[in-house]
């Protein structure tokens, strides 16, 4: 199965979400950048929104991680043999973003 790119996933709006704002789309490109919280391949990343439309609890997937079968959006078996959830890869995402 192939994915589409994370570029054409980025150009997906939903008309039920409010656009970005500048500093929430400044932080959505930082956590674009870092490895996936999930099984650490270097980035580009994904950003993965923990709630809708709530950008800065977005961490970073890779596109098997996040839209894969086994992924995030899939049966997630990816986060169950890692050992993770979406709090736990959230606190790896701020551990990473703060000095």
């Amino acid at each position: 199965m192939s994915l589409p790119s994370a570029s054409r996933c980025a150009e997906v709006h939903s008309p039920n979400k409010r656009r970005m704002t500048d500093s929430e789309r400044d932080h959505v490109q930082r956590i674009k950048s870092m490895p996936c919280a999930c099984c650490t391949t270097p980035g580009p990343s994904e950003a993965h929104e923990i709630e809708q439309g709530k950008w800065f609890l977005s961490i970073p997937l890779c596109p098997t991680c996040h839209r894969g079968n086994g992924g995030m959006h899939g049966t997630k078996v990816h986060l169950r043999v890692r050992k993770v959830t979406e709090l736990s890869m959230l606190n790896e995402t701020y551990r990473m973003l703060v000095p």
